[in-house]
């Protein structure tokens, strides 16, 4: 479990992603903090339980309703209330048409409390793609606004395929996962479904070992991470594998998304394989006519 201070996850998250870790072209001009966010419901249709968002959060009464709610979602956020008449728990509610890709639950049951060692007003994020649980404690809950309680899930909502904004670039650095796995291709390409469906297939492959994200080519700001790779829009779709510890990266234009491509990809550069250097090799060696 991880105890996560409210000006940690808020205030200092623009300070977080101005580290050496990341590097400027995964940083954004404008911070995530001054502008709107981006819309949370991208995923939606490819969440692991299929179903559709609740209009308010599920009630868990016990400690395997619980644990199975966990389960099946890519993202869970519990409110674990001692008093559901503080606050908190009416933003809480408000949250849950915001973010419909989020299973949001609530839990006054002590025994479930007592599982999760919740002590006081506990607000925690559950993430399946690396095993997270994030916890607001209950002295920041008690003065916690609208705002950031909405900026805390939304910088923690990691997915099996996160898509990359302002927002989630914050989350995907400050996982304990090093390797990610880029996707770039454009949002509104005829063959987006379809290629998606394919990209998260393979994420559950590499589920806890790498963290798959999707980059909008149409985005215009998205335009210096997709340069960052030397690769051009003319190449795309396009994956860019990039582990952040050595910023050790590799890159592979295909024409088509499928999971062996990226499967092979993955396992390559676990491997140490690196295609970027039999292409540098290629265009260093002179050519001989023959």
């Amino acid at each position: 479990m991880m105890m996560v201070p409210l000006e940690t996850m808020v205030s200092l998250a623009i300070v977080e992603r101005e580290k050496v870790y990341m590097p400027s072209a995964f940083r954004t001009a404008a911070s995530p903090f001054d502008t709107p966010m981006p819309s949370a419901s991208l995923f939606l249709s490819l969440s692991l339980d299929g179903s559709g968002a609740s209009q308010k959060p599920v009630m868990l009464t016990d400690v395997q309703a619980t644990m199975e709610f966990i389960a099946v979602a890519e993202v869970a956020v519990i409110g674990f209330f001692q008093d559901l008449e503080i606050p908190a728990v009416s933003l809480f509610h408000s949250m849950v048409q915001k973010f419909q890709d989020v299973s949001f639950g609530i839990s006054t049951d002590s025994e479930v409390l007592g599982h999760y060692n919740i002590t006081g007003n506990t607000i925690s994020l559950f993430r399946l793609v690396d095993n997270k649980k994030l916890d607001l404690e209950s002295k920041y809950i008690e003065s916690i606004d609208a705002t950031k309680l909405s900026r805390f899930i939304e910088i923690n909502s990691l997915h099996l395929v996160t898509e990359y904004n302002p927002a989630t670039v914050i989350g995907l650095f400050n996982s304990m996962i090093q390797i990610h796995l880029l996707l770039m291709m454009n949002n509104a390409s005829p063959e987006y479904e379809e290629s998606m469906s394919r990209y998260q297939k393979a994420a559950k492959l590499f589920q806890g070992k790498i963290l798959f994200v999707l980059v909008d080519s149409g985005v215009e700001a998205n335009g210096k991470v997709i340069s960052f790779f030397k690769l051009k829009k003319s190449q795309l779709p396009a994956l860019a594998i990039y582990r952040t510890v050595d910023e050790e990266w590799d890159t592979l234009p295909m024409a088509e998304v499928s999971v062996e491509h990226v499967q092979n990809f993955c396992d390559g550069f676990l491997k140490g394989k690196r295609l970027r250097e039999n292409h540098e090799s290629e265009e260093k060696t002179p050519k001989v006519e023959l």
